[in-house]
Order: C-alpha cells, then structure tokens, then sequence
C-alpha cells in the first residue's frame, strides 16, 4: 500500500527556474506597468513636465514620450510592451507617444479590480476588443477631411496641426514660427511618397530659436578641407554640379607592395605614371563642365588646389545622406568613375553658397528646379536643448506628412477622448451581461488623457471632467467638440480653437494601447530561469527542478 502512494519525480525545468503564475502573477504585471506609466505621465500636455534622463551617452532633457521610454531601459519583461507601443507609435505617426503609454496604463488599471474579484481575463479582452473597434469607428466619424479644400485653407489646417503637436514642447513659445518652417518643408517634398529622409535637420549651437532658418534645397556642414580651399570661389549663379563616389587624392603604396627596377632611370616614370593617373582623373573632372565637384570620398591637398586653381569648388568626404539629397534636389546622378563624363550626369541649381552659421560654414544649394527636399538649420543656445528641439520638430514634421497622407482631423485637447467614453458609456445600456460592466470601465479609462491635462496644467480635474460630461450630452451632437482649454482651466469647442491632430493619430494610439493590454491580461504565468542567462550558466550534473506527478496528469505540480 505504501510503494503504491509513492509518487514518481518528474524532471521538468532547469535548476534555478523561478516560476510565478495565476492572479499574482497577472496583478504583478499590471502594477508593473502601472509605475513604467506614472514615470511619464507628467509630460503629456502643452503643460506637461520634461524629464532629465542621465544616461551612459550623456544627458538628455525631453519630455518626448518615445524617448524617454526608449533611454529607461526598462528590465520587466511585462512592462517592455509599453516601451514597444511607444516606439511604433512614434515610427507609424510620429506624435501621440506619450497618449499611447498613458491610454495602456489605464486600461490595465480599469481591468485590475475584475481580475482581483476573479473575472477570467478573456472576457476582459473579448470586451476590450470590442470597445476598441467601436472607439475607432466614433474617431473617424468625428473627423473632418482637408483633402478637398484649397491650397490656401489647407496649409492653414496644416499650420494649425503643427502648432497643436508643438503645444507641449520645449520650442511651444516659437509654435507658429515653426509649425510654418514644417509645412514648408514638407510640403516640398515629392507628394506621391513624402520622404522624410528628404528633410534634413542640421544642429548649429549659438544664437536664439528665431535664428533657425530653412533652406530651399539642401545645405550641409563644410567637410574637412586642405589648403588650398580658401582660393576656391564661395558663391555660384546656376553652377552645373558633379557628384562623385570615388577618392581623387594620391594614395601611398600598400606595405607589402614591391617593385623591381634593372634600371634606376626608371624609377621616376613610375612616380610621374602615380602623378600622372590622378592628374588625368582630375582634367576630366574639369573637362566636365562642372563648377562645383562633391565626393563622399576624400579629395586630397592636391586635388584641392587643382580645382582652385580652375576657379572650381570642390568637397570631399560629404554625408552619403547630403550626397543623395544633393542629387535628388540638383538632379545630379552619382558617379563612380571620371571616364566618359557628359552633360547629362551633372545636376544644376540656381544658387551656390558658403555662409557662416555661427561658429561653422555651411554649403548650400538653392533655387533647384527639380528640388523635392529642405533643410531646416536649428539654432539654439545649448546642445542639449537642440537635441530636444530636434526631436520636438521631428514630431511635427510626422504629424504634417500623416495630415497629408490621410487628410482627416479631429479636435484635440480631450475632445474626441470625452466623446468616445460618453459614445461607449451609450452602447453599454445596449447590452447584457458582465460586457456592460467592462464596456463603462473601458470608457471611464478614455478620460485619462483629459484628465492628466487638467492635472499637469495645476486645475482641478474633477471640476473640469465634470463640465465637459454635461457638454457631450447635450443633444444633437452641439458639445461634442468640447475640450480642455490649458490656458484658463475652462472648456472650450477645440475645433474652433483651432486644437486640431490627425485622426490618424488618436486611431493608432487607441487601438495600440488596447493591443497591449489584452496582452498583458493574456499573460498568466512567468518563467525564468537566471542561471541558464548566464555564460556557462545551467544545471549542475545530475540536477534539475523535481515535480511529483498526480496520476492523471491534472493541475500543475509545485515548485
């Protein structure tokens, strides 16, 4: 009787493993979650809060959501999907990082109580989804489509989207002077693709934000130059340009190179033959035509003062990302060898130039016919309140080519979030079941963002929700574009405002956030074993993780 209630030892897991599971584990991965949330929380908003992050590449202040996210190095493997959502969020529209952390933050904090009170998470999900899909469908039908209005009346739709992306920046102050620098840049750009590598962003410390400037055309730094650059001209009328991708510069023998000679005379033909090869390469550059010659590899001292002395500018050593801008806009093509150059390989531009931009030289080419690209030169006066510029233009100029792509807004500042909960809240009476419970708990989580404005702009929330309820129910759809108003602490209609943000973006956001809490509700047990990460790390000979089996295979066993 006794050797029939022995049970036998199931090796399952390697030594070490560290397994946690069920409702523990699911609360765990929310409160996670939760915390990697109120880390950003404070930014978000044209009130919002930067953070300085001090990190192994230096220090960065931002409040961009994707960055700030992307530099905590998050370890919790739960709480990495949150860093994920961000960072799509920021490649598929550029803006709306912070609303997409902040909208999964509350969805999981919406779904705890359920699953503290034992719901299944499924049912969660399945409910979610659902709401999720119903709130995609209410943001398209608020939105109003710019794709049939004027050229005039859509850069002012666009001008105004700008403005709203760079309301919670650190350049908020200068939002005009900018959000019109953005739309002109990117309006530029080839309508049919919108390349956004065809804008450049150039970083120039000194002077103040006004200082910045944008270049119709392409301008980058001054490479590294020999001396006889100073001889060579600085400004060009409609100079024909040649783009190179191959070294002009005598280059010494390799180390194991070894050459016999039964003569010495013969000696100097072989110096005058290396001479004489670079020299060749560079009359054909002359031959050309070309006034300006430009190359990613280097063009040496002597190349240099080749070119001068032919009243010709030349630069080695130019960004491949300048090089293929160049082209695009000149309509030079890049070549790889000087040997049967003709016209139809050299580009023009209407004006040459070498200006000083604070303490650097710049290049810049202007008035190019074929051009569909900018360049936007920054100026600031620290290099860490640059970068931060950088980025906060960075959104701007998405939130632009997504407004042009997908030529529909919806009223920002709380506004379609309000209308959403109340639209979910009006569906949840529609149906039975525990689904109502879960459809008005995901609602009330779509106010969060209205919310967290109120709080990081120092008003009370309370009030301020409360007022904005009684405003998108009233009848006929009149308060349904109702926001927050940051400045007086009042609500106001944010379309009229001129509050405005692609639908695009608050689609992607919304439907984001869900897919990452349904993912982390799904996830019910963890396994880790830190020994096996580890060099060389696992089990001992012989070891392992025992597990007593119960017969019939139900249940787990305890570890």
């Amino acid at each position: 009787m006794a050797s029939s209630m022995m049970q036998p030892q199931i090796i399952l897991l390697k030594e070490g493993t560290d397994t946690s599971q069920g409702k523990a584990q699911l609360i765990s991965n929310i409160n996670a979650c939760i915390a990697v949330v109120d880390i950003v929380r404070s930014t978000l908003g044209p009130r919002g809060m930067d953070k300085l992050i001090h990190h192994s590449r230096g220090v960065t202040i931002s409040n961009d959501g994707a960055t700030i996210m992307n530099l905590l190095d998050i370890v919790h493997p739960a709480a990495k999907s949150l860093v994920d959502i961000s960072l799509s969020q920021d490649a598929q529209v550029g803006d709306g990082t912070t609303t997409v952390v902040i909208l999964a933050g509350s969805f999981l904090h919406a779904a705890k109580p359920f699953i503290e009170e034992g719901v299944h998470p499924r049912n969660i999900i399945s409910s979610f989804r659902q709401a999720c899909n119903l709130a995609v469908e209410q943001i398209k039908d608020m939105s109003v489509s710019i794709g049939d209005k004027t050229d005039k009346e859509k850069k002012e739709m666009l001008v105004k989207c700008a403005m709203t992306s760079l309301n919670s920046k650190l350049v908020s102050g200068e939002k005009e002077f900018f959000a019109n620098m953005v739309v002109d840049a990117v309006t530029r750009l080839d309508p049919r693709t919108l390349d956004l590598k065809l804008v450049g962003v150039k970083k120039v410390t000194g002077g103040g934000l006004r200082d910045s400037f944008l270049v119709d055309g392409v301008a980058f730094k001054k490479t590294f130059s020999y001396a006889g650059f100073e001889q060579q001209p600085k400004s060009f009328d409609n100079p024909k340009i040649l783009v190179l991708n191959i070294e002009l510069e005598l280059k010494s023998e390799k180390e194991n190179a070894e050459i016999r000679l039964d003569d010495p005379a013969k000696y100097q033909s072989i110096v005058d033959a290396e001479w004489n090869i670079i020299y060749d390469k560079l009359q054909k550059c002359a031959d050309s035509g070309a006034q300006i010659v430009l190359s990613r590899l280097a063009i040496g001292d002597l190349g240099t003062q080749f070119f001068a002395d032919r009243n010709i500018f030349c630069a080695g050593r130019v960004p491949m990302e300048d090089l293929a801008r160049v082209s695009k806009a000149t309509g030079a093509k890049v070549q790889t060898t000087v040997n049967n150059l003709d016209v139809a390989c050299l580009g023009q531009c209407g004006r040459f130039d070498e200006r000083q931009v604070g303490g650097e030289r710049y290049n810049l080419f202007t008035e190019c016919e074929q051009a569909r690209t900018a360049t936007i030169v920054l100026r600031g006066g620290s290099e860490q309140f640059i970068d931060e510029a950088e980025r906060s233009l960075h959104d701007a100029v998405m939130i632009v080519r997504r407004a042009l792509k997908n030529s529909a807004v919806v009223p920002g500042g709380g506004a379609n979030d309000m209308e959403v909960s109340k639209h979910l809240r009006d569906f949840a009476r529609t149906i039975p079941g525990k689904s109502q419970l879960f459809i008005n708990a995901y609602a009330k989580a779509m106010e969060v963002i209205p919310r967290q404005l109120c709080d990081n702009a120092g008003f009370d929330a309370t009030d301020v929700l409360n007022r904005l309820r009684q405003k998108h129910a009233l009848a006929n759809n009149e308060g349904r574009n109702f926001g927050m108003d940051v400045n007086t602490g009042g609500v106001v209609d944010t379309f009229k405002s001129f509050v405005w943000e692609p639908s695009v973006v608050k689609v992607n956001a919304i439907q984001a956030a869900t897919e990452a809490a349904c993912l982390i509700l799904s996830i019910d047990e963890t396994v880790k074993n830190p020994k096996s990460e580890q060099p060389g790390g696992g089990p001992m000979p012989g070891g392992g993780r025992g597990m007593r089996g119960r017969g019939r295979g139900r249940g787990r066993g305890r570890f």
